[in-house]
Formats: structure tokens, C-alpha cells, sequence
């Protein structure tokens, strides 16, 4: 169990390497980059990260998968009405935007091995989280009528999320943020129109 100092610590080691890797990327970063930003020693560094960089680099991916939550919120936690959604839009598009063709956490999961199982589990973790929160919203928008009832929800979440991990791909392969934007407009539209029409997305 951490000291309030030594969680202090620890996450400035994070959020000190997660700026190195945004504004210089991951190629040649050693530990006494980090080292040197954050004003730690090489023994404060394995104190917190055992297994050295690749310890860290596991805890600055971790770190910028609950970045991609909190880059969303508090629209994503709170999709009860129609202009909540077209609000947790326009982050999305904001946040890919702002980010453009770098993607801190693309590349770290690739410096860590996409295939291995600490980054399968973060992976798998964000994805739930993320999903969570859009059937949360799906279902709550149902109880009130504003989306069909015979939607399933949680297929109809993951639909949602896989259109903006398209949107994001190609963005990242084109430096475009139309396919993006034109995935979110479509789903959320076809996702307003069901309630007068066919279910678009069935389980």
C-alpha cells in the first residue's frame, strides 16, 4: 500500500512519461528522459516499476486508456437526452481531432505487444468500460421511449464503438476527420430514427 507521497510519486513518474512519449515519441526514450522530467532517481523509478521501463510503459498505457474515458465525459456518463449524445459527439470528435495521427496509446500497445496478456487485458478493459457506458445510455433512452425497445443494447453499444474506432483507424492512416464524423452522425441518427421505424441493430 502506497503512501499518500509515494501515489504522488508514482503517478508524477507516470504523467511525466506519458508527456515524453506525446511530445517526442517512444523510439529513444530511455529512463533517464524520465529520470530527468520528472525529477526521480533510477531507484525511485524501480521502486514503483520493478520491471523497469516495461513496467511503466504498462502503467502510462493504462493511464492514457482511462484518458480516452475521461476525454469523454461528462457526456459519456450522463446519455439521457438527445443533445447529450450530440454533446459526447462533438468530444469524441474534439478529442481524435486535437490528437490527430499520433495516438500515444496505439503506440505504446505496440512498443508492448498488442498480442501479449497485460495488453489484451487493458485493452479488453477500456473496450468494457467504454461499451458499458454506451449501453448505459442506449438502454436509459429506452426506458423513456427514445430509442426502440427491441434494440439490443449491448450490441447496439458495441456497433457504436466499433464506427468510431473505424472513424479513428482512418483518421490515423489519412489525417481525415470526415469518416470519423460521418460514422457518429449515421449511427446516432439511425439510432433516432428506430423508435419510428424498424430496429436498425438486433440481437
Amino acid at each position: 500500500m502506497l503512501t499518500a507521497k509515494g501515489a504522488a510519486t508514482r503517478r508524477r513518474i507516470i504523467e511525466g512519461a506519458a508527456a515524453e512519449i506525446r511530445e517526442n515519441g517512444i523510439a529513444a526514450l530511455t529512463l533517464d528522459d524520465i529520470r530527468a522530467r520528472t525529477s526521480t532517481s533510477k531507484s525511485q523509478i524501480f521502486h514503483y516499476f520493478p520491471g523497469g521501463k516495461e513496467d511503466l510503459l504498462l502503467a502510462v498505457a493504462a493511464r492514457e486508456a482511462d484518458r480516452v474515458i475521461e476525454d469523454q465525459q461528462p457526456h459519456l456518463g450522463d446519455l439521457t437526452t438527445w443533445q447529450a449524445w450530440q454533446d459526447w459527439r462533438n468530444a469524441v470528435v474534439r478529442r481524435y481531432e486535437q490528437q490527430g495521427v499520433h495516438c500515444p496509446l496505439g503506440v505504446l500497445m505496440t512498443e508492448l505487444g498488442r498480442s501479449t496478456p497485460a495488453a489484451q487485458a487493458l485493452t479488453a478493459r477500456l473496450i468494457e468500460q467504454w461499451q458499458a457506458a454506451l449501453r448505459a445510455g442506449i438502454a436509459g433512452m429506452q426506458a423513456t421511449g427514445e430509442v426502440d425497445r427491441r434494440l439490443d443494447a449491448d450490441r447496439t453499444a458495441a456497433a457504436l464503438l466499433a464506427a468510431v474506432q473505424g472513424g479513428v483507424t482512418i483518421l490515423m492512416s489519412t489525417g481525415r476527420i470526415t469518416h470519423l464524423e460521418a460514422a457518429l452522425d449515421t449511427s446516432l441518427a439511425l439510432l433516432r430514427q428506430s423508435v419510428d421505424g424498424e430496429p436498425n441493430v438486433i440481437g
